[in-house]
């Protein structure tokens, strides 16, 4: 694990807010010049700190009005592995997340689909077809709030 100072926490809010900031930018509001800064987010970045960047896509814009969360528990564990579902399940386009999880359901899966019909045919077509499905439980997204994370 890296020591943080509160300068890194601070970058690691701002960059968390927006990724795309340059170091220029990120200098300036935290009081570094741009090379103290990209030096910071390089040592960052080789410490593993950060995985990466990311677009955060509005599914609404693209045509995609329902989110569904399946909650899925498989049935012939042994006869089917873990990796033939994982590999099977991150096929499907409208699957946008994938979480192996401890308790009631062994996965959690984000689905996007543009009405109830298509999430329907998503869930008929695409994941009760996948190896060694046996029980899902489906969740409607009504709203979603972002929450500042440990860091916020």
């Amino acid at each position: 694990m890296i020591a943080l100072d509160e300068t890194d926490r601070a970058l690691i809010r701002a960059l968390a807010k927006d990724a795309t900031a340059s170091a220029g930018a990120l200098g300036r509001a935290l009081g570094l010049s741009q090379p103290a800064c990209w030096r910071r987010i390089k040592r960052l970045r080789e410490a593993g700190v950060f995985r990466g960047a990311r677009l955060d896509v509005d599914a609404q814009a693209l045509g995609f009005g329902v989110t569904v969360f399946l909650g899925v528990k498989l049935a012939t564990k042994g006869r089917v592995s873990l990796e033939d579902f994982e590999r099977a399940v991150t096929a499907i386009p409208e699957v946008q997340t994938v979480e192996h999880v401890l308790g009631l359901y062994d996965y959690r899966l984000r689905v996007v689909a543009r009405d109830i019909p298509d999430f329907e045919r998503v869930l008929r077509r695409r994941v009760m077809t996948l190896p060694g499905v046996g029980n899902v439980e489906a969740n409607v997204l009504l709203s979603e709030e972002r929450r500042p994370g440990p860091l916020g």
